[in-house]
């Protein structure tokens, strides 16, 4: 079958499946709820012997209804999104969350994307490049020493084109494959995918060996000091994480990925709508028991989703 065509079907069964759970949102797993406030306090973030500082970089928005990003809601009516680079500084190395667009992205990537899906997707002009956001912050491409993407959709890895080919990437080796994958009939990697800026690079695998923390089955400590902690945010893809980063002056902080896309969400309990969250999410079930995992966390763990443009400015102010 046609790639298009296909996709062209997908989005019309996720269109036809999204009124009636506009009107009945999926309801809350209590039992998970209450398992995981359990959970919370069995199981405390270690305290830190070491704090980093963190640098968000905005750089696209986009406009979106609030009922299609958070399932049932309608206040208010649209709501500003944002496609965001998270700079990183710990004393050992200077690395990116989601490199996210590069320069010129409508025309170095979008093509890759099936026409329908694209003009859902794509930003709005003008969108700032990595290279140009890292310059506005005092930073060269050059200084970067890795990259570490929440997973590994077009839109949290396409800054890669604006850094080094040599600068390595680390991700979980199912996540690496689920992106790599291509589908044999068409050669087209799995929807939301890119291949363009993952070509050449390489990747420094690593896995969740460390213990629950907090709300999470898995986690992975990936400096030994306890300041930057990933955590297993699998559903959106297979191999979606968070970072928790132990900020100086401030709470900890979670970068999420895209488990959600905006903090309404978790505040609420509502998952995508089925357009266009079937299109995206590689395992809904999954992905709204992770949602779950977001909602119980401490309040003293500010959530950042990486497409909420106030959150991220937010932080901004803050840093």
């Amino acid at each position: 079958m046609n790639a298009n065509f296909r996709t062209l079907l997908d989005c019309c069964g996720a269109l036809a499946a999204t009124p009636p759970r506009l009107a009945r949102p999926r309801r809350p797993d209590k039992r998970l709820l209450a398992h995981l406030a359990g959970a919370a306090s069995d199981a405390p973030a270690p305290a830190p012997r070491a704090t980093v500082t963190l640098t968000p970089l905005v750089q696209a928005r986009q406009t979106a209804p609030t009922l299609a990003i958070a399932e049932g809601a309608m206040r208010p009516p649209l709501l500003t999104l944002g496609m965001t680079t998270f700079l990183v500084e710990h004393p050992s190395a200077r690395f990116l969350v989601d490199p996210a667009m590069c320069a010129d992205v409508h025309r170095r990537v979008l093509p890759e994307l099936p026409p329908l899906f694209r003009t859902v997707v794509a930003p709005d002009r003008p969108v700032i490049g990595l290279a140009e956001a890292l310059r506005q912050a005092g930073i060269a491409p050059s200084d970067i020493d890795f990259a570490l993407p929440t997973h590994m959709h077009w839109d949290h890895v396409s800054g890669l084109a604006d850094l080094p080919a040599d600068l390595p990437v680390r991700v979980l080796e199912a996540e690496r494959s689920f992106a790599l994958a291509a589908d044999p009939a068409t050669g087209r990697p799995p929807l939301g995918c890119a291949h363009g800026p993952l070509t050449g690079r390489t990747f420094v695998p690593y896995e969740l060996d460390g213990p629950a923390l907090m709300t999470f089955t898995r986690s992975h400590d990936l400096f030994g000091d306890g300041s930057v902690v990933i955590v297993d945010l699998a559903g959106h893809t297979p191999g979606s994480v968070g970072v928790l980063l132990a900020v100086a002056d401030s709470p900890r902080i979670l970068l999420a990925g895209d488990a959600a896309w905006h903090r309404l969400q978790i505040d609420l309990l509502r998952e995508k709508a089925p357009f266009p969250g079937r299109l995206v999410d590689a395992d809904r079930d999954a992905a709204f028991a992770t949602l779950h995992r977001l909602h119980a966390l401490p309040s003293a763990v500010e959530v950042i989703p990486s497409h909420d443009r106030a959150a991220a400015l937010a932080l901004a102010g803050k840093c």
